[in-house]
């Protein structure tokens, strides 16, 4: 890999970032479930394309830069379905304790 490729990838890392935060701090309190929701289904994707490399023979490296990919992946699916569950929990009405 070659110096400018490398820039490259790392100016496109950036920005993707910057562009990331920006769009995700102007959302409204009232949809963070609904966006939990979708970067959940994001972070599925991401998954499955870590499986895919990690069980891969492209060498040990890549197999174990895929584990670690599919270990991250599968952290912030878990966490963000657990995330987006206490939330779903605290709009329910509760019920009485009398009967």
């Amino acid at each position: 890999m070659d110096l400018d490729t490398l820039l490259f990838g790392l100016y496109i890392f950036m920005l993707a970032a910057f562009l990331g935060y920006q769009v995700i701090s102007k959302v409204p309190q009232l949809l963070h479930t609904p966006l939990m929701a979708f970067t959940n289904a994001i972070s599925g994707i991401s998954l499955v394309a870590s499986l895919v490399i990690a069980g891969a023979d492209w060498g040990l490296v890549t197999n174990l830069l895929g584990a670690i990919a599919v270990t991250a992946a599968t952290i912030n699916v878990v966490g963000g379905f657990l995330i987006t569950d206490r939330m779903l929990k605290m709009f329910k009405k509760k019920k009485d304790a009398t009967p």
